[in-house]
């Protein structure tokens, strides 16, 4: 299982866009980014609105994708004051005539009454894959501000996307709510017939999203994303990409650069993945990255007062790995529903958790309330906010289906059972209490039902203006040293280091990253490479 980065049933989104989980009510999805309603249309199947195809951005279009370069968006008012758009994007970036899908926009516009002030779009991205950029903006706005600092309000238009595949945009669809629940519940040993019924488990999935998203569920990759975004550029009337992304959206950035480097504008990548690693790696790097922040957890807990681990820090890493293992034995029953709590769903509530240091208070009620009463509600909270389950047993997100459908199309480990059994041992032994939920990892795109796609891009994007690569020394699901491997394959990658807890590290109320990102993104001012927050 991958978390939070490019592929499995996870989000991933910057941490201190959170309030910390409360209970008995789910309030957050994935990330905790607040549930907002849907300001945009249904997708319907249209060609693009077209207005001049002969001006520049139509001018930079591939050959036969003139029409998209130079549509025009029509804005409409929507909540908080914001705006929202549909464009016309290609279903394939290598077949003009192959139809077309439709991606969603919720812009934010420049505060600055000063014509001369607004710099254009900032485009943003929060990860996954499978997270919303649109459900993103409209969060900053609802939280007057809490996500993005006022010097890039004022310069940008602060424009999120759903990427082709997710949300509000032509969606990938696989199971019904309840087919979903049931998949996301169920947990598998590591016996050769519980692998193989994990293994008939995920081709069921696969064969479930293709029966119900048709030709898009092909054409979700990572590199047609960034295409869309270069689109998205040329569309919003922008020379170059200015880009701020988080997690996954490092990898999206770091693509768009590889395809367009004379395209990039200033570009930040926050919570960055290393694009030279293999599916394989990042599994083991991320095992460790929550390893790490679990001890971190632990250490912090057991110097209060109220900790239900007891003994060494290494004695309560044990008791965590045994709250897990006892739920696959005998899945924890819940006093607010009739529902259990799997293994798969007490690791997704622990796992959820650790995104935020905000959220170490809640994950120790839920240990004391497993441990002394036997009993997993608040274990079930986290993993429904980690699913982005309703309390109906509904599903505000496309991010699972989302998720595995992109990492699928993007990257996929070994197959060969063999090979993984030796990559679990490792994957255990360098993270003995979370790591074997990390193992097996190949078996999840093993019978996918369309391949792999082949590498276009430079991963050194040679040519590109100085990026600006973020790493969290103690992030669980991008592991600094991912940013230290990413700024170091960027030709002109620049790295930013910020010694701290959870997952990725901009945000307004921290002055000095702030500062970095913002004099940046808005003076264009590059950071010193190796500059510490």
């Amino acid at each position: 299982m991958i978390l939070d980065a490019r592929r499995s049933p996870a989000r991933c989104t910057p941490d201190r866009r959170s309030t910390a989980l409360r209970t008995p009510v789910v309030v957050l999805v994935a990330g905790a980014l607040l549930v907002l309603a849907g300001c945009t249309t249904p997708a319907k199947e249209q060609a693009p609105v077209v207005g001049s195809t002969t001006g520049p951005a139509a001018e930079q279009a591939p050959e036969g994708f003139e029409a998209y370069y130079g549509q025009t968006l029509e804005w409409t008012e929507c909540e908080d004051g914001l705006q929202c758009a549909t464009a016309s994007a290609p279903l394939s970036w290598q077949d003009a005539e192959a139809g077309t899908i439709e991606l969603n926009l919720v812009r934010n516009t420049a505060n600055a009454q000063d014509p001369s002030a607004r710099i254009g779009s900032l485009l943003v991205n929060p990860g996954g894959p499978g997270a919303s950029g649109a459900e993103f903006v409209r969060s900053d706005a609802a939280s007057d501000g809490a996500l993005f600092g006022e010097r890039l309000q004022d310069a940008f238009d602060i424009v999120g996307f759903d990427p082709r595949g997710v949300q509000d945009s032509t969606a990938v669809e696989c199971l019904d709510d309840k087919g979903k629940d049931e998949f996301l519940t169920q947990s598998f040993g590591t016996t050769d017939d519980e692998l193989a019924a994990k293994a008939d488990a995920y081709r069921e999935w696969g064969e479930a999203c293709a029966k119900n998203t048709g030709d898009l569920l092909g054409h979700v990759d990572t590199q047609s994303a960034a295409r869309d975004i270069d689109m998205l550029r040329a569309v919003l009337g922008d020379d170059t990409l200015n880009y701020l992304g988080y997690s996954y959206g490092t990898q999206l950035g770091a693509t768009y650069a590889g395809l367009f480097p004379e395209r990039a504008g200033r570009l930040v990548l926050d919570g960055a993945i290393d694009t030279t690693l293999s599916a394989d790696d990042i599994s083991k790097g991320q095992a460790v990255g929550f390893e790490n922040a679990l001890r971190a957890f632990v250490e912090d807990c057991q110097a209060g007062t109220e900790c239900p681990l007891v003994g060494t820090v290494d004695d309560g890493m044990r008791q965590v790995r045994a709250v897990l293992d006892e739920a696959y034995e005998r899945p924890y029953p819940t006093t607010g529903s009739d529902r259990e709590v799997t293994q798969n769903l007490a690791f997704y509530g622990v796992a959820r958790t650790l995104y935020s240091q905000g959220d170490w208070s809640f994950l120790a009620q839920a240990l004391t309330e497993v441990i002394d009463d036997g009993t997993g509600d608040l274990l079930l909270t986290a993993a429904d906010s980690y699913n982005d389950r309703n309390l109906d047993g509904t599903f505000s997100t496309n991010s699972s289906e989302a998720f595995s459908s992109i990492g699928c199309l993007d990257d996929r480990g070994t197959s060969n059972l063999d090979q993984m059994r030796e990559e679990a041992a490792a994957i255990e032994e360098a993270a003995p209490t979370m790591g074997t939920f990390f193992a097996y990892g190949g078996l999840t795109c093993a019978e996918w039902p369309y391949p792999e796609v082949e590498q276009e891009f430079d991963l050194q994007a040679k040519g590109a203006p100085p990026i600006v690569v973020i790493g969290t020394t103690n992030d669980p699901a991008t592991p600094y040293v991912w940013a230290e491997g990413l700024a170091d394959t960027l030709d002109s990658g620049v790295l930013v280091t910020y010694e701290g807890e959870g997952h990725t590290a901009y945000s307004p109320s921290r002055s000095c990253v702030a500062d970095v990102v913002e004099s940046y993104l808005v003076d264009g001012k590059v950071p010193d490479d190796g500059v510490t927050c």
